[in-house]
């Protein structure tokens, strides 16, 4: 029988596989034994600080082996993690540890000043905890029921302040189990993680990993791109969990497509949808493994993948539901919408979060009535299509839809056109406001290495495919693209630049 929540799942791999390496970060090595015993140590530290079971914890720690045992520690001592970003400012961590009631943050060397100045902020009492502590030696306490809380994951507050995703042991697991058999995860498997592990993305790769006694191998992010080569080969890595951003950089590296990776099977995207050209471009660069494109939310972690044996088909697509799940597209009238209808992407299955922390009429805005009296059907807000075979097609989001003069316009379908042409390399389309047009669109671009663009140029390709009202009112060109902490073009910051 798996375990029913994810503390047990630790134990377990450590009692079937005590020597089998378990996290791999730099120069530090745990194997499933060592991890299980410093989780129980770690607990025993939260343990003493008066943690007790069903409190939350913040986690400000790089991507560090100190980082995974925290987490499990965390879980063993029945509490529920909250992990936030390392470069997290001190406003924001003291408005998640009031929001959340936190009873500890968890912080290493490099962010325990500024957890000193988050609990000054807050004005609680929250306990501050280093993450390499192994000093305490108490017994965990009985492992929590998987209806429990497991987490609360503060999403990135692109729009207000940043809304605590409730799960429970159930909710993870399930999601971590569908996900494991549709990539066919298992126990030989090595797996880069680049993502912090406080994107939700991140933290799903150690989680995963250890549920299915694989090895998880731990990097700070990709400002080196040669280090993740390297490691790709030294660690002779089989999965590699990316994001768009991830893979452009890679794609750039000349002779890549060249070098032999004979163990990597498998990569995987989410965070933004994958253009055609991208696509293409992994598929050069790394000939020999599968690609699956997913989609997925906080709320519920993962909606959709679209099989590799899909791609050639319809590249443009997420997918469909993963396994045990539903997901459908509503029409206006609250039906499921024909195929090419646009509407917003309804999803239902035990993957699906319980609600925000605090937040009553956001959470109504999100749980709709389900099938059954005690169901709730999560709305995600975002919009999509299908085609005649059911698959799904992420149009965009529905707070992203720009509306000039009088007309809609979808930022993707204006962003496909762009990342077509030639020297293009990324580009995002905003709306910001315009006297004239209300809203004016703006898309912003980046070229490839050695590539020169002209918005002259750019504007005819756009008349040449767009109706009117979609061809933008100004191009802008950027060496590269500004970032969110995860990896995402960061829109927010293109809007506010014009």
């Amino acid at each position: 029988m798996t375990a029913r929540t994810l503390g047990e799942d630790l134990r377990r791999a450590a009692a079937a596989h005590p020597g089998r390496e378990a996290v791999v970060a730099r120069d530090v090595r745990l194997d499933y034994a060592r991890l299980d015993a410093a989780a129980d140590r770690y607990a025993g530290v939260l343990m003493d600080a008066g943690v007790g079971r069903g409190d939350r914890v913040a986690l400000v720690v790089h991507n560090t082996a100190d980082a995974a045992v925290a987490v499990y520690g965390v879980l063993r001592a029945g509490a529920a993690i909250s992990p936030l970003n390392p470069t997290v400012k001190a406003d924001k961590l003291a408005y998640v540890l009031r929001d959340s009631d936190a009873s500890a943050v968890v912080a290493d060397a490099r962010t325990a000043a500024v957890a000193h100045d988050a609990v000054a902020l807050a004005g609680t009492t929250t306990a501050i905890l280093d993450a390499s502590d192994r000093t305490a030696a108490a017994t965990p306490p009985p492992p929590p029921l998987d209806v429990d809380l497991a987490g609360v994951i503060y999403t990135s507050g692109s729009t207000g302040e940043p809304k605590g995703v409730t799960l429970t042991h159930r909710n993870m697991t399930f999601a971590a189990d569908a996900i494991i058999e549709y990539l066919g995860l298992h126990g030989g498997d090595r797996v880069l993680c680049v993502s912090p592990l406080s994107f939700d993305y991140g933290l799903y790769q150690l989680l995963m990993s250890v549920r299915a006694r694989a090895t998880l191998v731990l990097e700070h992010g990709f400002p080196f791109p040669g280090r993740i080569v390297g490691l790709l080969e030294s660690e002779a890595i089989t999965v590699l969990p990316g994001v768009p951003t991830l893979f452009h950089v890679l794609c750039g590296l000349r002779g890549l497509g060249e070098r032999k990776l004979p163990a990597l099977r498998l990569l995987t995207n989410t965070g933004q949808a994958l253009t055609g050209a991208t696509i293409a471009a992994i598929r050069r660069t790394f000939p020999g493994a599968a690609l699956v494109s997913m989609y997925g939310l906080t709320e519920c972690k993962r909606v959709s993948y679209l099989p590799p044996e899909e791609l050639d088909r319809r590249p443009a697509s997420v997918g469909h539901a993963i396994p045990g799940t539903e997901a459908w597209v509503a029409g206006e009238d609250g039906g499921v919408a024909a195929p090419g209808e646009v509407g917003e992407l309804l999803v239902r299955g035990a993957h699906v979060m319980q609600g925000y922390w605090n937040a009553p009429e956001a959470t109504a805005e999100r749980l709709r009535p389900g099938r059954w009296p005690w169901e709730r059907t999560l709305a995600t807000g975002d919009l999509f299509r299908t085609d005649e075979q059911g698959f799904l097609y992420f149009v965009g989001r529905r707070d992203d839809l720009i509306k000039t003069r009088g007309e809609k316009v979808v930022p993707r379908e204006v962003e496909e056109v762009l990342a077509a042409a030639e020297g293009v390399n990324e580009v995002a389309v905003v709306g910001v406001p315009d006297a004239l047009l209300g809203t004016a669109v703006v898309a912003h671009v980046s070229p490839r290495d050695g590539a020169s663009l002209e918005p002259v140029a750019l504007r005819r390709r756009c008349a040449a495919h767009l109706e009117s009202h979609m061809v933008p009112a100004r191009f802008m060109i950027h060496p590269a693209l500004p970032r969110t902490p995860n990896g995402k073009i960061d829109r927010r910051a293109l809007a506010e630049a014009g």
